[in-house]
């Protein structure tokens, strides 16, 4: 809609009103659920008074104007404007739509609420991914963790990089061939419904858990900040939140990730910049001050798994994270589906992979940058702040002017924000398709689209109502980071372990498959949450700096422990072992005991493989399945032609 002549906005009619089948001239030319479509339209010969009174009265409804108009409607005829008529009409919106910024649409279908009509471009989808890949976890936990332990962290975020083509060409061509919503559905194609109901609600649990604490992370920055408690800016996050997820649906969350993507890469590029005016030669001077502080420690080789950070855990473990977070996570794929073809979304997802890489290592250089500020009056030793998740806000309010830090805060939320909403929506997908539509078919109940879209968006209401809860509930749990990929890695492995075994392997069936799952789960699970577990080493800091005099007395002592690394050897192994390695060790578990369990089963049923859709499997495997078949059917045609000599007489 575009504004003509004051208040006589241009209303098109190429829109997709909801409109009842009844109210239109051709019920029998529009789509299923009486949906309006341009082609619908282009397809009339001429434009009829009654239709255009009625989409122009559905135009309104559908950008929401709350209130009185005059609108004037222009038939369009093919491509060209065949006639035009102006008709007044004043007519007041009081349909229950309120705007909240670009994020509201009206009478959504479900295709639309969960993959916007396959709609998006590749830049908008590569950006909204990157958005919501890089969270407020990232912002604020990545640049405590560079700022105490190093840029080793930042490999992390290289190690996706290499990812990339193995889930465009392996993963993502799958869940185009069959076309769902919920991944899941691939589980009940490929092995069962249990295996199906299983896998999806691990992955329900990780992805509550994970918006838990992500809803917690930007309360931190406000409690830093204006000194706010978490607990009143949590509740204040899980409001917006919610409310504009279940508004707009998927396309509404890309929207808005969008505008907080480049919102959160401006916020750190002022960090950056700030701190290398302040400081005299710039960037060289932090590099050699982070150096001389041992944060340049990027090649640390040891094949130890109890050292938190290696170049081997945060290559494998790392890359592994990214490969289960994208490759086969709800709120990925289901970003992914947005498009028109897998052709587009590779595209996306190979644009995508360097504006995480650029992302991850700003934040990174951020924490390092901060530590070159902090380096001899750390703010945590002199008791300033709580934790160094907050570090990142503290230096905002200490360095910047006001309205500096509210970019950089707004940055912060921004970053929250796009990932909980994609997980919100992501979590309605999964609850609708795997549990909600099967009890109703069960039960027999009518399913209608409209239906559809009220239940998804009474589950994201509920979703965001659970997940306010847990985010009260992370304050206890530790740091972000550690807390974040220790929860991706320990349910995201078997997850992945699953879908890969699906995929790559016509042997693996649904009972082995289960027994390495849960085996993983149990292994991974009891590594994340068993207790006690040991303190993680830190990198030297000191407070000698700093203008107390009592805190200088204080200084040595707890600058001495701080460079003494903590005995571990009392601790029980698997809690010593670095969270990074939770990812592989449960793919690994899964992998192996359930290819193993399930050749065992198939033995012990004395059945051979069930013969699948080929499309449920990498297209590699795929192809070389359909040549098997197709050599095995033209195999049999021919013997189907060869006689016995004895009946040719």
């Amino acid at each position: 809609m575009t504004a003509a002549n004051g208040d006589k906005p241009s209303v098109s009619l190429f829109v997709r009103p909801k409109i009842a089948s009844g109210d239109l001239p051709f019920p029998e030319q529009t789509s299923p659920g009486g949906e309006l479509r341009a082609t619908d339209l282009r397809a009339k010969p001429q434009c009829p008074h009654q239709l255009r009174a009625q989409a122009m009265r559905a135009a309104v409804l559908a950008v929401a104007v709350c209130s009185r108009k005059k609108f004037r409607i222009r038939c369009k005829d093919g491509e060209q404007w065949s006639r035009e008529e102006e008709e007044d009409l004043s007519y007041e919106t009081s349909h229950n739509c309120t705007p909240i910024g670009p994020a509201v649409e009206c009478n959504l279908s479900p295709g639309e609420y969960f993959s916007a009509d396959n709609s998006l471009g590749v830049l908008p989808l590569s950006i909204a991914m990157m958005a919501s890949h890089v969270s407020g976890i990232t912002m604020l936990g990545m640049s405590g963790e560079t700022y105490i332990r190093g840029l080793i962290v930042s490999l992390m975020y290289a190690a996706g990089i290499f990812t990339v083509p193995i889930i465009a060409t392996c993963y993502l061509p799958v869940f185009f061939e069959i076309k769902v919503i919920s991944i899941y559905e691939y589980l009940e194609k490929r092995f069962g419904l249990y295996m199906r109901l299983l896998v999806s609600a691990a992955n329900f649990s990780e992805t509550m858990l994970l918006t838990g604490v992500m809803l917690y992370a930007p309360s931190l920055a406000l409690e830093a900040t204006t000194g706010l408690s978490s607990t009143m800016s949590i509740l204040v996050l899980a409001v917006i939140c919610t409310s504009y997820s279940t508004l707009g649906g998927i396309k509404a969350v890309l929207i808005t990730d969008i505008f907080q993507g480049l919102l959160m890469l401006i916020a750190l590029i002022i960090i950056i910049f700030i701190v290398t005016q302040n400081i005299d030669g710039g960037i060289n001077s932090i590099w050699r001050i982070g150096k001389e502080g041992n944060r340049i420690n990027f090649f640390e080789w040891t094949i130890d798994p109890t050292v938190q950070y290696t170049v081997w855990s945060t290559l494998i473990g790392g890359g592994l994270i990214h490969l289960a977070y994208v490759a086969v996570n709800q709120v990925q794929v289901q970003r992914l589906m947005t498009v028109k073809n897998v052709k587009v979304a590779t595209h996306a997802l190979f644009l995508c992979g360097p504006f995480i890489l650029l992302v991850g290592f700003l934040t990174c250089f951020t924490g390092l940058s901060i530590y070159v500020s902090y380096k001899d009056c750390d703010p945590v030793m002199s008791e300033k702040i709580s934790t160094y998740d907050k570090i990142l806000p503290f230096f905002t309010v200490e360095n910047l002017s006001p309205g500096v830090v509210g970019l950089v805060v707004s940055g912060i939320f921004s970053a929250s924000l796009s990932t909980i909403s994609a997980m919100m929506n992501s979590l309605a997908a999964v609850a609708l398709e795997d549990y909600v539509k099967p009890l109703h078919r069960k039960l027999g109940i009518e399913f209608s689209d409209n239906r559809a879209t009220f239940i998804a968006k009474s589950l994201t209401v509920l979703n965001g109502i659970i997940c306010m809860f847990l985010a009260l509930i992370a304050k206890t749990m530790g740091s972000l980071a550690t807390v974040a990929f220790s929860i991706h890695g320990s349910i995201g492995g078997p997850i992945l372990g699953i879908f890969t075994l699906g995929m790559f392997s016509e042997s693996a069936n649904e009972i082995g498959t289960i027994i390495g799952m849960i085996t993983a789960l149990c292994v991974c699970l009891w590594g994340t949450f068993g207790r006690p577990k040991p303190p993680i080493p830190k990198l030297p800091v000191s407070i000698e700096g700093c203008a107390n005099s009592t805190a200088l007395m204080f200084a040595e002592q707890m600058n001495f422990n701080s460079t003494v690394q903590p005995d571990q050897s009392s601790y029980f192994y698997l809690y010593r072992i670095s969270y990074l390695w939770y990812n592989p060790i449960g793919l690994t578990i899964t992998l192996v005991v359930g290819y193993v369990a399930s050749i065992i089963v198939r033995l012990i049923q004395g059945k051979n493989n069930i013969e699948h859709d080929p499309s449920l499997f990498t297209p590699l495997l795929a192809a070389r399945i359909r040549r098997r078949r197709q050599n095995a059917q033209k195999t049999t045609n021919s013997q189907l032609f060869v006689l016995e000599p004895s009946r040719i007489r």
